[in-house]
């Protein structure tokens, strides 16, 4: 018997508002940045995405260099959405973006409007999509004018390949840039994706997160679990199976004892409230209502199922957060800035 979605699915899920724009996000939306390239059973992909629409999760965030490979991400997802998703494109916000490393050559990566247009076609292709619901520049480009950048976004929404535009990891001053600039065009700059938890405080300290509600522009922070750090996994050691383990976007150094001590404390304040670790992370970057959405990835759907939790209990004590602030700060190590690749 073929899949049928939960019909009671969009009563399980909180949705918000994207800055002053029309549209509304989950509180939680499910990042196919890991877990989902060819390292991954395809049933594995098929079951998380399945689990993520019948709790609410309507959006799922790609990029072209999702995967490993490069480009594998998407072209899952795209066999999902023939064969799973078939007649729900219309419940659902699919988004991706352009500014790493992708192809051979001069025009495969950054900025350029050559660069931007042409990767977005190529990830409709993969997709089997006429358009994206959100298509962000990745990074800033230090070398290429922002008006171009910014020009071909513009171009992108107005020949119809994408409905709205977005930048990520872009630093308040750039954000401020790009919004001015997307305004004067008439596409106007509706989200922006940075890294954010409760051990990378990156845009409170570089204001970004002021700025966005200044400039009424939405907020989806990818890595509220810094990477996994905020959950039990490396509290006695790093398992063989785990991203610090493979050294590359988690470094080993970053789990040192003193940190791992900090994050067993965090782990307590969770435990007196009744949630995992994880599931505090998450509450704790939709606090107060300034994040539009959580990005969750997951290798597993069970994962899936415990993040949306942590929205039975997302309000904090003011001793929480300062207590929370105490441990946290202590082992923040900023494990990415604004210039951070993903």
């Amino acid at each position: 018997m073929a899949w049928q979605p939960a019909e009671n699915r969009y009563e399980k899920m909180k949705y918000n508002r994207c800055g002053r724009s029309g549209l509304r996000l989950p509180a939680i939306s499910l990042g196919l940045w890991h877990n989902f390239g060819g390292d991954t059973p395809h049933e594995r992909k098929v079951d998380m995405c399945r689990t993520a629409f019948d709790l609410g999760i309507t959006h799922f965030d790609l990029a072209n260099n999702y995967g490993p490979p490069p480009g594998s991400a998407e072209i899952a997802f795209g066999e999902i959405l023939r064969t799973q998703f078939a007649g729900l494109r219309d419940e659902l916000i699919i988004s991706s973006k352009a500014g790493y490393d992708m192809w051979p050559g001069p025009y495969g990566e950054w900025g350029s409007r050559k660069y931007l247009i042409a990767s977005c076609d190529q990830s409709l292709k993969r997709m089997g999509l006429d358009y994206v619901d959100i298509f962000y520049s990745h990074r800033f480009d230090p070398d290429t004018p922002l008006e171009e950048t910014c020009g071909a976004l513009d171009q992108i929404v107005r020949s119809g390949r994408a409905l709205y535009v977005g930048i990520s990891s872009y630093n308040s001053q750039r954000t401020r840039e790009a919004a001015a600039i997307l305004k004067d065009l008439g596409t106007p700059c509706i989200i922006h994706q940075p890294s954010y938890s409760m051990l990378n405080r990156w845009i409170e300290d570089d204001g970004l997160i002021d700025t966005l509600e200044e400039l009424g522009i939405g907020s989806i922070v990818f890595s509220p679990l810094a990477q996994g750090m905020l959950s039990t996994k490396y509290l006695s050691g790093i398992p063989e199976d785990s991203r610090a383990a493979q050294n590359h976007f988690l470094k080993k150094d970053f789990i040192r004892p003193e940190i791992v001590e900090n994050i067993r404390k965090l782990n307590a304040i969770a435990e007196r409230r009744g949630q995992t670790l994880a599931q505090m992370a998450i509450a704790w970057v939709l606090r107060g209502g300034r994040i539009t959405s959580a990005l969750v990835g997951a290798s597993r759907s069970g994962q899936i199922v415990d993040s949306v939790k942590a929205l039975e209990n997302d309000c904090f004590t003011a001793e929480e957060l300062s207590e929370i602030d105490a441990y946290a700060r202590e082992a923040d190590i900023n494990l990415w800035a604004a210039s951070a690749e993903r």
